[in-house]
């Protein structure tokens, strides 16, 4: 008699539960809603390591540029592009001879815009042998300019300068320092303007 009486409960909730199953297994969650319940947004994240990026333009090399750690995020708002770790560009003049040498440790490529921010013990020697070192240099793709907030030191053949903030043309043949300080060699019999 326990035997049936169980029998017949335990089919009578088969029945009652048999569809609650069906239903919560039909059940699907919306990915845009569970992102803004959440706040989380999925980025797309492309990575590599030990990368060469080359830079032509009409079938001349105009950078080349190398990184321990590269990342791409496409759907980040804006889009950019990283290079960390140990990176180093060489900038070629129109004859392929290596005008410009930067080194840094980290840097950030903004793809819309083609602006560029480099940090980190941000380094540029030139063929020439003028040297830059600063802690932070930006790349203004819109006006074509680099500039820095940060204190900054220029060494050349003859002079030592220092300041806070420079402004540069894209092939570093003119700059000007803000805030400068140092030294500056004068011709006997000049003074300095």
């Amino acid at each position: 008699m326990i035997n049936s009486l169980c029998k017949y409960y335990l089919n009578r909730l088969a029945v009652l539960f048999l569809p609650v199953i069906f239903f919560c297994s039909a059940c699907n969650n919306d990915p845009e809603e569970i992102r803004a319940l959440t706040g989380n947004n999925y980025r797309q994240e492309d990575k590599a390591q030990d990368v060469t990026f080359i830079y032509s333009k009409d079938g001349v090399i105009k950078m080349r540029a190398f990184a321990h750690d590269f990342l791409r995020n496409e759907s980040a708002d804006p889009p950019y592009i990283d290079m960390n770790r140990g990176l180093k560009a060489e900038f070629f003049d129109s004859s392929g001879q290596v005008e410009h040498v930067l080194t840094a440790d980290s840097s950030r490529y903004y793809v819309a815009k083609g602006d560029v921010i480099v940090w980190d013990s941000v380094k540029i020697v030139s063929k020439k042998g003028q040297m830059l070192t600063t802690s932070e240099l930006i790349w203004n793709a819109g006006i074509q300019k680099f500039f820095t907030e940060k204190p900054v030191r220029i060494a050349t053949k003859n002079e030592v300068l220092y300041g806070n903030g420079m402004e540069a043309n894209s092939d570093f043949t003119w700059y000007q320092i803000l805030n400068p300080k140092g030294t500056v060699e004068v011709p006997k019999g000049e003074l300095p303007k």
